[in-house]
C-alpha cells in the first residue's frame, strides 16, 4: 500500500470517526470465513458498517480528532475491525453479545468503543454499553415524566370544575 493510498484511508476514517458518534473496535481473529460472513450480514441487517483496518491507520485517524483517544493505544494491537452505527451506541454491543451467544464461541472480542466521545475499553464494558439509553429514549422518558404531572393537574381541574359548577348551581338555586 502506497503512502497516498494510506493518506486517503486515514482521511476517510477521520471523516467517518468525526461524523459517527458511535464506533466499536473488535477483534475477529480466529474466525472462519463463514463466521466473518455471518457477522458482516448481521451488521448489514442492523445498519452497522463493519470495516477491517490496520491499527496504525486507525490510530492516525483518531489522532486527527479533538477527543483524546490515547486510551485506545492498548486496544489497537492485533486484528482490528471497526463497527460504525450512526444512531445508537448500544446496537453494536447487542450485536456482539448476540453473535457470541449464537455462535457459541468467544472468537469475536470486544476491544473498545466510543459513544458520544466517551471511551469504553475492555470486554467487561460490553454490558454497560448494552444498558446505555439512546438520546431518543432519554428524550422520550423526559417528555413522559413531564406530561404525567400535567395530565394529573388537568384531570383534577376538570373533575373539580364539574363539582364547582354543581355547587354554584345549587347555591344560585337556593338564593332564588
Amino acid at each position: 500500500m502506497t503512502r497516498e493510498e494510506k493518506a486517503v484511508i486515514i482521511d476517510e476514517l477521520s471523516q467517518k470517526f468525526a461524523s459517527t458518534p458511535y464506533f466499536y473496535i473488535t477483534n475477529a481473529s480466529g474466525m472462519s470465513v463463514g463466521e466473518v460472513n455471518a457477522l458482516r450480514s448481521l451488521c448489514f441487517e442492523r445498519g452497522i458498517e463493519y470495516r477491517v483496518v490496520k491499527n496504525t491507520l486507525i490510530k492516525k485517524a483518531l489522532e486527527t480528532l479533538d477527543t483524546d483517544y490515547s486510551s485506545f493505544d492498548e486496544v489497537l494491537k492485533g486484528f482490528s475491525g471497526v463497527m460504525f452505527h450512526p444512531e445508537s451506541g448500544k446496537v453494536p454491543a447487542q450485536l456482539i453479545k448476540e453473535f457470541k451467544k449464537k455462535s457459541g464461541s468467544d472468537k469475536l472480542k470486544f476491544k473498545g468503543a466510543s459513544v458520544d466521545s466517551s471511551v469504553f475499553v475492555g470486554e467487561n464494558q460490553l454490558d454497560i454499553l448494552i444498558s446505555l439509553k439512546s438520546k431518543q429514549e432519554m428524550i422520550g422518558e423526559v417528555i413522559g415524566l413531564l406530561q404525567s404531572p400535567a395530565k394529573n393537574v388537568i384531570s383534577a381541574l376538570s373533575s373539580g370544575g364539574n363539582k364547582l359548577a354543581g355547587i354554584l348551581k345549587t347555591l344560585s338555586e337556593k338564593e332564588d
